[in-house]
Order: C-alpha cells, then sequence, then structure tokens
C-alpha cells in the first residue's frame, strides 16, 4: 500500500475559504473543522516539500531538516496556497474562542488545562468524532499504519514545532483525558480521547463502564431535625472560601442515613450526590477507579460519599478531588488522611423517640393500625436508624409481631464475626433459679424495657451524663443457667442476643484487641440487641503488675476497656464462673451482680420434670416420679441434668423402649464421670430402691 497523497487526504467543506454563515451546531464540530484545516495546511506544507505526489522527496526534506517548525510558519504565512485555509482557520478559532466554545473553555478551567494540552486534547476530539481522518493522519506522519495521534503530530499541527505535549503528569493525563493506547515499543505512541469527555461536550454525562454498578445517584430527603446539618454547611463554606480543600467524614453505622445527609448537605450547595461503593472497586483499580468517579463529580459539579468496605483506602496524592467530599464510615474506622483536604468530623447520633415516631409513621404507614400500646413498645425497644426503618418499610410488616422479629433480623450481620446471634427459645418459665435471683433478672428486664424513654429526659441526660447502659454481671459455676438466663432476658424484651467470639476479639498482636472491642461496642451502640461476653473474666480480668511488655499491653487493654464499658450506651451481659478474677473495677461499673448458685435438691427436681416433661410427656414424667425424686438428691447442675436427660432418651430410642430409671441413671452417670465422680453404691441402690 502507497502512502497517501495530499490530494487523496480528506478534504474540508470548500466553503471554508469563505467566512461561515453560521457557526456548527456544536462544540465539537467547531474542533473538527479547526484540526481539519490544520490538518489541511500541514498537508499543503508536506506537499510542497516534496514536490510530488508520492512524497519521496518528502523524505529527504526531512534528513536535511527542510521539515523545520520555523520554515513551516513561514510558508503559512506567505504561501497563497493555504491563504483561504488559513482565512477560515481564523474565523473558526473566532467562533470557538467565543460564545460557542464555552464549554471546552469550562473544561480547561475544571482540569486546569494549559494551550498546549487544550490543543492536544482537541486533536483527539476530532479523531474520535471523525474516524475519516485517519488516512489523513497516516499521510502527515508519513507511515500508512500509523494512523492515529501523536503528541509530536499534535505539536506540528497547532505550532508548538518539537514540543512534547502528553507527559504522565500533565492534567490531560492524570484526569484519563487522553490516554496512551497500546502501540508495539519500536512505534511512536498513540493517543486518544476518553469517549466520557466527547458525551460530556454533547451534553450528556454518565459513569465510566468500568464504574456502572459502584455509582448510585443519592435521593434527596428531609433531614432528620437531630442532625447537625446547618453546622456542616457552615463548616464547608467556611472551607471553600479559603479556597481549601475538606473532606467530610460523616460516622454512624450502616443505616444511619450518612448519605441522606450528605445529599441535604450538597443541596444548600445546588449539588446533586453520588454515593461511590468502593466495595466494588479491585485493589489493582483502585487509583484509575477513583480518578474516574472524581473526574465524573468535576464534570457534573456533583458532590461525592464515599462508602462500602475500601473507604480506609488512602486516596491517590496526584488526583485533586472534587469541592464536596464526604466519607461515610464508622466511628471507629480509620480514614487515612490526604495532604490536600482537611478532615471533619461529624457523628450522626441514633434518632430520639419522637424522630421515630415520626420515622414509623412516615415510612412504615402500616403501623398506625396497630395496637398503639405495641406499637410504642416497638419504638422504645428497638432503637432503629432512618435506614433500618425504611428498610422495615420496604417489607411491609402485617403486625407488631412480625416487625420485631424483621427489627430482630436486621441486626443479624452488624457485627460481622467479632459476635454470633443466638437463638432465645427460652421463656420465665423455663429458668429454674431461685426467688430472689428471678426477681432480680425480672427488674433487670423491666430497666432493660424502660431505659429509653428514661434516658431521653433531660434531666436525666444533665445528672448522668455518663454510664447509662445498661451492664449485668452473671457468676457461678457451670451449668447454672447463665446463658439461659441471658436467653430468657433477650426473649422477654424481644431483641436479638449476640454472643461476643472471644476467639476472634483476643488478638495476640498489640492494639489489636483494643481495635476489635471499640468495634463491637460502637456498633453495639446503634444496635437493639443484647451483648453476651461469655467467659468474660478473659476479657475483664484483674490487672496485674508489669513484669513484662506483654504485662503493660495487657493491662492498657483492660483500661481500655474499663472506658469503653463506662461510656456504653447499649444492654450487655457478663458472664463468668471465676468471679474473683473479675477486676474490682469492672464491678463498680456494673449495675447488676447476680449470682447463681447450685440448684438445691427442690430446684433439681423441678428442673428433672421440666426437661422430661418438655422431651416425652406427662404420663412418663408420673411413671418416673420416684426415680426423679431420688436423682434429684444427686447434686447436678441445670446443665448436667438437660445432658442426662438427652442421653437417656437416646438409649431409650437405641432399646426401642420407653424411657426408664436405669437410661436417666445411666445418663447421669455419665455427666458425673465428666467430673471424676460416680454414684456411690448406696446412691445408687436408694435409686433402684425407690425406683
Amino acid at each position: 500500500m502507497t502512502t497517501p497523497s495530499p490530494t487523496d487526504a480528506p478534504r474540508p467543506d470548500e466553503r471554508a475559504g469563505a467566512p461561515l454563515a453560521e457557526p456548527p451546531v456544536s462544540v465539537l464540530d467547531l474542533v473538527l473543522m479547526r484540526v481539519r484545516l490544520r490538518a489541511r495546511r500541514r498537508a499543503a506544507w508536506l506537499g510542497h516539500l516534496s514536490g510530488d505526489a508520492s512524497g519521496e522527496a518528502g523524505l529527504v526534506a526531512a534528513l536535511d531538516d527542510r521539515d523545520s517548525p520555523l520554515a513551516e510558519a513561514e510558508w503559512y504565512a506567505r504561501s497563497e496556497t493555504v491563504a483561504r485555509d488559513n482565512q477560515a482557520l481564523e474565523h473558526v478559532e473566532r467562533l470557538i474562542a467565543g460564545e460557542a466554545g464555552d464549554r471546552l473553555r469550562h473544561l480547561e478551567v475544571l482540569f486546569s488545562l494549559s494551550r498546549p494540552e487544550s490543543d492536544l486534547l482537541q486533536t483527539c476530539l476530532a479523531q474520535a468524532v471523525a474516524p475519516d481522518l485517519e488516512a489523513l493522519l497516516a499521510h502527515l506522519q508519513r507511515h500508512h499504519g500509523r494512523s492515529g495521534v501523536t503528541d509530536s503530530l499534535a505539536a506540528r499541527l497547532f505550532g508548538y514545532g518539537r514540543q512534547v505535549l502528553w507527559a504522565p503528569d500533565l492534567p490531560v493525563a492524570v484526569w484519563g483525558l487522553v490516554t496512551p493506547s497500546e502501540t508495539p515499543v519500536t512505534e511512536s505512541t498513540l493517543l486518544q480521547c476518553d469517549r466520557q469527555v466527547v458525551r460530556w461536550l454533547q451534553g450528556s454525562l454518565g459513569p465510566d463502564r468500568s464504574l456502572v454498578g459502584a455509582l448510585r445517584e443519592v435521593e434527596r430527603h428531609e433531614p432528620l431535625p437531630g442532625w447537625p446539618l446547618e453546622r456542616t454547611v457552615q463548616l464547608l463554606r467556611r472551607a471553600l472560601e479559603r479556597e481549601g480543600g475538606a473532606r467530610i467524614l460523616l460516622e454512624g453505622p450502616a443505616g444511619s442515613g450518612r448519605r441522606t445527609f450528605a445529599a441535604a448537605v450538597a443541596a444548600r450547595f445546588g449539588a446533586a450526590t453520588i454515593a461511590v461503593d468502593t466495595g466494588r472497586m479491585a485493589d489493582e483499580d483502585w487509583g484509575d477507579s477513583f480518578m474516574r468517579a472524581q473526574r465524573l463529580g468535576v464534570l457534573g459539579g456533583m458532590a461525592l460519599v464515599w462508602h462500602g468496605e475500601g473507604v480506609a483506602r488512602p486516596w491517590p496524592a496526584h488526583v485533586v478531588p472534587a469541592p464536596l467530599q464526604f466519607i461515610a464510615c464508622e466511628e471507629t474506622e480509620r480514614v487515612p488522611p490526604h495532604s490536600d483536604l482537611v478532615d471533619h468530623h461529624v457523628v450522626l447520633p441514633t434518632p430520639l423517640l419522637e424522630e421515630r415516631r415520626a420515622l414509623w409513621a412516615r415510612l412504615v404507614p402500616e403501623s398506625a393500625a396497630w395496637p398503639a400500646g405495641e406499637r410504642e413498645a416497638l419504638l422504645g425497644r428497638h432503637r432503629l436508624a432512618v435506614g433500618d426503618i425504611a428498610a422495615l418499610g420496604r417489607r411491609r410488616p402485617a403486625s407488631p409481631q412480625e416487625a420485631s422479629t424483621l427489627c430482630r433480623e436486621s441486626a443479624r450481620d452488624r457485627l460481622g464475626d467479632l459476635g454470633r446471634l443466638l437463638e432465645c427459645p427460652f421463656s420465665w418459665d423455663d429458668l429454674v433459679v431461685p426467688k430472689r435471683l428471678r426477681e432480680a433478672l425480672e427488674d433487670f428486664a423491666f430497666e432493660a424495657r424502660d431505659r429509653t424513654v428514661f434516658w431521653e429526659s433531660p434531666a436525666a441526660r444533665r445528672l448522668f451524663p455518663r454510664g447509662t447502659g445498661l451492664i449485668g454481671l452473671f457468676t457461678g459455676p457451670p451449668g447454672t443457667g447463665k446463658t439461659m438466663a441471658a436467653q430468657v432476658v433477650a426473649a422477654d424484651l424481644d431483641l436479638g442476643l449476640f454472643r461476643i467470639d472471644l476467639a476472634t476479639v483476643v488478638n495476640k498482636y498489640i492494639g489489636e484487641t483494643a481495635k476489635n472491642l471499640s468495634r463491637i461496642f460502637a456498633r453495639a451502640a446503634r444496635m437493639s440487641a443484647v451483648l453476651l461476653f461469655d467467659e468474660a473474666d478473659a476479657l475483664f480480668s484483674r490487672r496485674t503488675d508489669v513484669r513484662d511488655a506483654h504485662d503493660r499491653y495487657a493491662n492498657t487493654d483492660t483500661n481500655y476497656l474499663l472506658q469503653l464499658l463506662e461510656e456504653y450506651r447499649g444492654i450487655a451481659l457478663l458472664a463468668t464462673n471465676k468471679k474473683n478474677n473479675i477486676d474490682p473495677a469492672f464491678t463498680r461499673r456494673v449495675r447488676y451482680v447476680l449470682d447463681f448458685p447450685r440448684p438445691d435438691v427442690e430446684h433439681r427436681g423441678r428442673m428433672w420434670r421440666a426437661v422430661i416433661a418438655s422431651m416425652t410427656d406427662a404420663d412418663t414424667v408420673r411413671d418416673l416420679e420416684g426415680t426423679i425424686d431420688t436423682l434429684a438428691t444427686v447434686e447436678a447442675t441445670g446443665a448436667q441434668i438437660k445432658n442426662a436427660v438427652l442421653a437417656a432418651l437416646f438409649m431409650a430410642r437405641r432399646h426401642r423402649s420407653p424411657l426408664r430409671m436405669e437410661h436417666l441413671v445411666r445418663g447421669l452417670e455419665r455427666e458425673m464421670e465428666k467430673e471424676g465422680r460416680s454414684l456411690g453404691r448406696l446412691e445408687r441402690e436408694k435409686v433402684m430402691r425407690h425406683a
């Protein structure tokens, strides 16, 4: 294939030599005309140098530098061959400099483009909107296979000589407006314009293909009265007036309305808000994805609110963020600072009772038909965030009971791998404990129900600014009903019970345990749930004398946990078999310290009957009355009795017989053997005789 000659190259409109009657319909038409005219002049110059159609002499001209920028500029100024093109070019460039080019100039200002960068961008724009330029571009570079734009070609077209117009650190490259295409290492780098720039100049804007699924426009809703809207707006105004950058860190759990709050703030500046889900951006693509999201914000004049699993990633320093930036994070989440931005922390409070009442009326309209007492109980029991109430409304619960179940389910995954939701199948009737302990547990449950209204009164908040949480310490030997009591209390409150997994909380690395504890208490404070720290002595143990670094950091974790416990506003239960190992400072901060003793004969009898009755029937219990009375004389905990009955049931099933005395005896012996005990000869004879 031969190199095309100037006469073969695409030509501009024949009217180009005369003043245009009216401007083209868009700035892209003007840009295309401008690049065509400059390319046509360049083609004419190369034809002048070659002296023939083949361009062979042009290669010789290149060798002796007759194709110099200075000679080319002088020829344009005096040659009649390009006089009409010069006249048309001057007219087109006046139009671009006028009202028709406003959008292009706005682009230059937004991204701080220099004049050479803008000319390079326009060259790439022309190729993007008019692929028929490829033949001409190939001719101008004397290379039939190089049909794209290079910065050296753009430099010659726009009179920059041999100046380099594209470099990775220039704004036109940093913002991805002009990007290099993949070319062989032996070739000059071909450049291309990003299609998003073409779309924007055409009057439309949308996310890059790589961002589809990660971006979503945030709808505007009326902000809650308790939100710090005015303070945040004024803070941002001052930051923008100083021409400095500011970043608002919106702290709160999922569903607390962080994105809605950001949209409310942005609306005061006349800007729409785009939510950016960082969890949908791969680590290896983070730099490019960040740039493209920021570019979208700059082009659209929109605020960005970053959220998701990747908000703790550091922001690339070479990309200047859009003016309005928000990060939706948790209170315990550390966001790396940015050199060009000042971070301001804004904590979104949990809606107060009156705010929740209004949200339920608006977002869960079905609740208006429910009994007022049950609806109010739901409002006080479940301190839901605005997002949780909105999600509940979308589920359209048919009754208060269904709504309560959905409220508990909404908190299931809030603690992640740090806590596990326990089933709570027990009621007060299942709990066999001494009367005094039962009354104390009922007191605890009543305070847990009544506390929401109490602590929202101004007098209570003034007198007790700290320590508004409800903490209970359950102590006693293993198997005496501590966990079961926690399940009964949670079921009575109609709240989820989360057992804290100490295996994931306690970490051998310095600072990790404190970080995990902080995450637990921060998230749980916003949840309608009960925390259960089983084997609490592992966390709340006595501080020791410092003998080495391990003791020092262990004491640091203990001191930090004391602080967290004192500031916690939720409900927590601590269960331990070793009360003496608990640090006295914890005990002083606990409202309820309840001791679970080993059951006496009466309570053991009630336990045997209750478990057997639950698993069989009343006739079986009646047949085994004598055996049960005798078994109750053997010291055992509630857990041992349950396990003994379970073992006996499987023995009976194995022998295809009803549950009998010998099955229960063998089941109890199996439990006693775990402690190194066994039924003595006299005890066994007594059981057999009564049976």
